[in-house]
């Protein structure tokens, strides 16, 4: 087990205590007390993988990250694949989110979302307040379905006009198909 350890632009990979105080020594502002050796100490010896932020003075710390690689090189070359996994996953999934909101099924539709909606205060103040609706809509697709929601609650009178809708590809949206027929339950 490697130590990554990084102060500003200051980075190191260390594959010992000896090393990282040697290394955390020789940045001139960085001065080691026993307090940060303990910590630094039992971070290094303990069972937790997460990184560690460790305090030099008020609003600068140094980093600690125990990892696997071998050298610095090999550390970052796997962040980099690291993220690019995570940005392909993540263009993954809003790629079949899409998908399912414009996939033309006609029929009814549950569709439910969260927004904020704006209400007045007895001070006569307006404030934002997490509000929930949810409704059968008879609709061509999950897209069509967000539309006519927001296009209901837009026209009524009680709902500000500066009530805030989410995005139809977020997760305070969700719909499911519910067939070309509802059933006398569903009504």
């Amino acid at each position: 087990m490697s130590i990554y350890v990084r102060y500003f632009d200051n980075e190191y990979m260390s594959s010992g205590l000896d090393d990282l105080f040697d290394f955390l020594e020789s940045i001139p502002d960085i001065t080691l007390n026993d307090q940060m050796v303990d910590e630094v100490r039992a971070y290094v010896t303990g069972s937790d993988n997460y990184p560690k932020r460790v305090k030099v003075r008020t609003r600068n710390y140094f980093i600690l990250i125990k990892t696997a690689a071998e050298s610095l090189e090999e550390f970052k070359a796997y962040k980099i694949q690291e993220n690019a996994a995570l940005r392909d996953n993540r263009n993954m999934q809003r790629d079949q989110r899409v998908g399912e909101l414009q996939l033309q099924r006609e029929g009814w539709y549950f569709g439910s979302l969260n927004f904020k909606r704006v209400m007045m205060t007895a001070e006569g103040k307006s404030k934002y307040v997490d509000a929930a609706f949810s409704a059968y809509v008879k609709a061509r697709s999950g897209q069509h379905c967000y539309n006519r929601i927001v296009e209901y609650l837009q026209s009524r009178p009680d709902i500000d006009a500066r009530s805030q809708f989410p995005s139809q590809k977020g997760q305070n949206f969700k719909f499911e198909y519910m067939g070309e027929q509802l059933s006398q339950t569903q009504q």
